[in-house]
């Protein structure tokens, strides 16, 4: 079976099937299948064919789920974009991806706008064609009959999924359709993931733990979507109490908010009882919030660790010890290695960068022959990622290699290990170190804390100061200490810490 066949089967095989539930309206897979035909049959009516890129700059709902699989069957790439994106960087993925056409929702959504503001100063190249859902998916179904040309081959690209810039212009990750049915069938089968499912999700449609784990997920598992706007604590619990919910799949700051609503509404934690699996990616999961979470519900949430660039290649177990702070072992299909500057595997125990080989590797970077050369050594994948492996084979993440390890005074300093000690201080809601450049000591390490209510922060930040020096060698306590209202995040929850370091004023 082809992978193109294994994605799309469901929508013959699951025909009555509720796909997607939305605003109190369930959408059989069936429905779904012949709204996307019927949106395929418009792009081929406008000229769109098999390898153009279309762009999607629209805030969820069930038509984009009916666009991502009309631009499966059809063979057209499909390029989500981001809808925090402001003109620059959206006009960068139009361009960089070669877009002929973009999906945008209607006039009220902001990204609506900001194409506007994008069209304004000159049309994108090769951007030939403005599609709103409304005349895309129109209320009445189309009487265009897609063709239905050959499927889509296994190492077509599928998806461009652009990485979120941090340290330079996003690059556009192709991945397969390929890719997308070996990994998503890992994982989900790892997870146990079954027709009888009905995921609560919540995340954003433009990267890829919603669009593959979540979407992929349901095409290659038959199951039911919940599908949400946004995140909001009340409507997963509502999912779970009224709607027959059995997974949600999240970020770390999510499960924050879902534990800060279980204390105003203690009762909410029977509904989140009944679930089957929480799972959480896309950020490191503080231990506090892992063990606060099973001593509320009852569940220990599942985390795994992946990329745009290999999609998910780490997991905890299904059955057995999830460990607070691990991302497990590899998935099926995926194979790791820690290993130091030299390629060299490290002792257990060391700090060293994952490698990676696995089923979901992207295909390259978009139009970078020199970059993707670059980020494999000897066939494995360079992910930049900083982790320590136990004599077990678990993985725990330390952070990015670029931001998350501080060189200071000859030290190799994990920015996570200082974030996890000033977390346990009772005013501190949430924390976040960098190393910024120092003439001395190459870098100097500086805290940034998101204090309790109520906390005035010349004395809280003294507070934590002395805590740190009670806690931490000398080498690695914070030198500098500031107060912020919140910590810069991307759509997912990261941290933003290129922007983070703007917080704190140059030294002289």
């Amino acid at each position: 079976m082809t992978a193109t066949s294994r994605l799309l089967s469901c929508l013959r095989t699951r025909a009555e099937h509720p796909a997607v539930v939305w605003g109190g309206r369930s959408y059989t897979f069936e429905e779904m299948g012949q709204w996307a035909s019927a949106y395929a049959a418009h792009l081929e009516s406008l000229g769109i064919r098999r390898g153009d890129r279309v762009a999607v700059f629209a805030e969820t709902r069930p038509e984009l789920i009916a666009a991502f699989i009309g631009h499966l069957m059809s063979g057209v790439i499909h390029v989500p974009i981001n809808t925090r994106y402001k003109a620059d960087e959206a006009r960068h993925i139009l361009e960089d991806s070669g877009a002929v056409a973009v999906l945008v929702g209607d006039k009220r959504e902001e990204s609506k706008e900001v194409l506007e503001e994008i069209l304004r100063k000159g049309r994108p190249h090769g951007l030939r064609e403005t599609l709103t859902i409304a005349a895309a998916f129109p209320s009445s179904p189309s009487k265009q009959t897609f063709s239905s040309p050959p499927p889509p081959q296994d190492e077509d690209i599928a998806v461009l999924i652009y990485t979120s810039g941090t340290t330079g212009k996003s690059k556009g990750v192709a991945l397969s359709y390929r890719a997308l049915a070996d990994n998503t069938a890992s994982v989900t089968g790892l997870w146990r993931f079954a027709p009888e499912d009905r995921l609560v999700l919540a995340l954003p449609l433009f990267h890829v733990h919603g669009l593959v784990l979540g979407v992929t997920g349901m095409l290659v598992n038959g199951l039911t979507l919940l599908l949400e706007l946004r995140f909001d604590p009340a409507r997963v619990v509502h999912a779970f109490a009224e709607e027959s919910a059995t997974v949600f799949m999240g970020v770390p700051t999510m499960y924050v908010r879902l534990l800060e609503h279980l204390d105003f509404h203690p009762e909410a934690a029977a509904a989140l009882r009944k679930a089957r699996l929480f799972t959480a990616g896309s950020a490191p999961l503080p231990a506090a919030d892992f063990e606060a979470f099973r001593t509320r519900t009852g569940h220990a949430i599942l985390e795994r660790y992946g990329m745009s660039e290999t999609l998910f290649t780490l997991s905890n177990p299904y059955d057995g010890e999830r460990r607070p702070g691990t991302v497990g072992l590899p998935t099926p299909g995926c194979s790791v290695r820690i290993v130091d500057d030299e390629g060299r595997d490290t002792v257990d125990g060391d700090l060293g960068e994952i490698v990676v080989k696995s089923d979901g590797m992207m295909t390259a970077y978009w139009g970078r022959d020199g970059e993707t050369a670059s980020s494999f050594r000897d066939g494995w994948f360079l992910t930049g990622d900083v982790a320590r492996r136990a004599s077990d084979g678990t993985v725990t993440i330390v952070g990015r290699k670029s931001v998350d390890i501080i060189k200071s005074g000859g030290y190799k300093i994990a920015a996570r290990e200082i974030e996890d000690v000033l977390r346990r201080h009772p005013k501190v809601k949430d924390a976040a170190v960098v190393g910024l450049e120092d003439r001395v000591w190459g870098q100097r390490i500086a805290a940034a804390l998101v204090l309790a209510d109520g906390c005035e922060p010349g004395a809280a930040c003294a507070e934590v100061a002395a805590f740190a020096a009670g806690h931490l060698a000398d080498y690695k306590k914070p030198r500098e200490i500031v107060a912020l209202p919140e910590l810069p995040r991307n759509a997912l929850g990261k941290v933003q810490k290129h922007l983070l370091a703007r917080a704190f004023p140059p030294k002289p």
